[in-house]
């Protein structure tokens, strides 16, 4: 099935979500259920085509994208064999504890706008706390990572690059006692894959089963999260020890098309993007694209584009300057679903690093969330900053 998937990538601007744990005595696949899923697949290929057409079009790009109804439509017929419908009945597993993936889905929805916070949604935060969750992981003896949710303690919750965090942490809070099955580790995790597709990015594979750290025994020393100051020499020392390499680097630094840093937080300012509440490979096409110029400011070092609306890190330099990582920020640039591909692959990793075992017995199946309410894209355009 995943020599499958890689083709269905390929041929069509759906990426297939591979649900997780499902139990297989409560498996249960009508006909009439596949045919109302297989349908519903194949308009949403056609709308996520508009969408993605939409975009480029507001950056100037043009593609064609017609052509790719007639694979989508295939897709829903080939789906119907590797398509799992999913309930209340039948999305259980030990690690969820019985936990309605699509109402904790729902709900983790309906936290994300709030036009008082930000640029109008909290979907960058969450995948920032996911993430420096996860970049904790030191392959060498298995410590940190995902698997733990350790930054409900101190001293990791005081840790300087966690500032702003506790708004994140604090929002999903409600979910927590709802849904009691479900670990603080797997929703942290799922929160920030849902937010990712709701702001237009890819569809990430995951599974349910983290299990949560008793106390802050178990937090990891500060300095293992990357230091947006340095250089490539210094990114290359954090995730390496986290087992990624160059391209697996560079695609997940895509995520800053994501969101803006806080002089209260960080000590940074600004967004990197012109759309910070949509996933796009726009910070590869920025980065190579606009001119960066240090800016001249009572903070730390940072760069602005001509306009002195954007800004890149010193960190994020690197991937312009370093040649290792420069071809992956070019070939990003030039193709929006490579990235979106790769990006899925190296997330999921990262969410994945540390986890001692995963919730059993548990079977895998392609899927695909359906959507009945109208795009995050339409209901986010008018209140998307001016610039943007």
């Amino acid at each position: 099935i995943n020599a499958e998937y890689g083709e269905f990538s390929q041929k069509t601007s759906i990426n297939i979500l591979m649900l997780r744990q499902i139990s297989s005595n409560v498996v249960r696949r009508t006909p009439a259920l596949v045919a109302q899923r297989t349908a519903a697949l194949s308009t949403q290929a056609r709308v996520v085509d508009y969408e993605r057409e939409e975009q480029r079009q507001e950056r100037g790009e043009s593609r064609n994208w017609r052509g790719r109804n007639a694979a989508a439509a295939a897709v829903g017929a080939v789906a119907a064999v590797a398509v799992a419908a999913v309930t209340a009945d039948q999305a259980r597993a030990d690690g969820a504890a019985n936990a309605d993936v699509e109402a904790l889905r729902a709900d983790i929805v309906a936290l994300l706008d709030n036009e008082r916070y930000d640029d109008g949604s909290y979907g960058p935060v969450l995948v920032r706390l996911a993430w420096h969750a996860c970049g904790t992981y030191d392959k060498s003896d298995g410590s940190g990572g995902s698997d733990g949710a350790t930054m409900r303690f101190e001293p990791e919750a005081a840790h300087g690059a966690n500032a702003g965090l506790d708004v994140a942490r604090t929002l999903l809070r409600p979910l927590v006692a709802k849904y009691p099955g479900v670990s603080v580790s797997d929703l942290w995790q799922f929160a920030a894959i849902v937010a990712i597709e709701e702001m237009g990015g890819p569809r990430i594979p995951f599974r349910f089963g983290r299990v949560d750290k008793p106390d802050g025994s178990h937090c990891t020393p500060d300095g293992r999260l990357p230091d947006a100051a340095q250089g490539a020499s210094h990114m290359r020392d954090i995730f390496y020890r986290m087992g990624f390499n160059d391209q697996e680097i560079t695609a997940l630094v895509g995520a800053h098309a994501l969101g803006r840093c806080h002089t209260n937080r960080s000590g940074f300012d600004g967004p990197w993007t012109r759309s910070p509440i949509m996933f796009t490979n726009d910070f590869y096409t920025l980065l190579l694209g606009e001119e960066w110029k240090v800016r001249q400011w009572n903070g730390p070092k940072q760069y602005q584009d001509a306009a002195k609306e954007l800004m890149m890190l010193p960190s994020d330099m690197a991937f312009l300057n370093d040649p290792s990582f420069r071809i992956w920020v070019e070939r990003y640039a030039a193709d929006e679903d490579l990235f979106f591909r790769d990006f899925s692959k190296a997330f999921n990793k990262l969410q994945e690093n540390g986890v001692k075992k995963f919730a059993k017995p548990w079977y895998q199946f392609w899927c695909c969330l359906l959507y009945t309410s109208p795009s995050p894209r339409d209901m986010r355009r008018s209140r998307m900053p001016s610039s943007a």
